[in-house]
């Protein structure tokens, strides 16, 4: 990675397996669905949607990418978990692709934010930023910049200005309705990483079945996305 002030960044996670946690933490995690629902098949199909969510909340999930792209260069990294599987280090779109376990990747994060100014994300105030700030902590990792100050950009301090381009392309959630990456890629006639035939919803089954690669080349469609959606933006909309 160079010193570049502008990084692009998007993680991949996954969730924990439900039948292997603990019985008080199924039971925490399973309360309001007892509550709520109205009979045994509207508990079981909450259940499941419970399970496959998992991997959406920082204290059940983790981490299994960190991809990163130097917007003024356009070129990257993305450093992807690949447990028990030795990874030779590769290329994916002009974008290397390193294997590391989540700490590893964490800490090659923060050490690349030290130097950054600029961070783009897709949602990453709701989602990428919170989840990485808390499993840095529960890591033992103190992260380098301050993310999450503030919510309106020009709350952020020079050093750490986060755009989120999801926040910027709906002024705030003064829109109805957000939209997925794919929707607002798809609008702007810029290629989804979809096409890929991969979506978020994939990523802990091909964790499972070892398709780590595949994981890590998935990031990196986001991330091409994602930048290539940012200068929509910066063109035509920043003021």
């Amino acid at each position: 990675m160079s010193n570049s002030q502008t990084i692009i960044l998007d993680i991949e996670t996954i969730g924990e397996d439900y039948d292997s946690l603990d019985k008080a933490t199924q039971e925490s995690l399973t309360r309001w669905i007892k509550r709520e629902a109205n009979s045994e098949e509207e508990y079981q199909a909450a259940l499941e949607d419970l399970k496959s969510g998992l991997g959406f909340s920082p204290l059940t999930g983790s981490i299994v990418a960190i991809g990163i792209l130097d917007y003024h260069k356009n070129e990257g990294v993305v450093y992807f978990q690949a447990p028990g599987v030795k990874c030779e280090e590769t290329k994916e779109d002009g974008i290397l692709l390193k294997a590391m376990d989540e700490k590893e990747m964490l800490e090659k994060f923060w050490e690349v934010a030290r130097k950054c100014q600029i961070f783009v994300t897709f949602n990453g105030r709701s989602f990428d930023i919170p989840f990485l700030l808390i499993r840095s902590a529960i890591h033992g990792i103190r992260p380098t910049k301050d993310l999450m100050r503030g919510r309106y950009l020009y709350q952020h301090s020079p050093d750490a200005v986060h755009i989120d381009i999801l926040e910027q392309l709906t002024f705030y959630g003064a829109t109805r309705r957000k939209g997925s990456l794919h929707l607002w890629t798809r609008a702007f006639g810029i290629e989804s990483p979809k096409v890929s035939g991969i979506t978020g919803d994939d990523v802990g089954p091909l964790f499972k079945e070892k398709k780590f690669i595949e994981i890590a080349k998935y990031n990196v469609g986001d991330l091409r996305a994602t930048r290539e959606l940012y200068e929509k933006w910066k063109t035509y909309l920043s003021f």
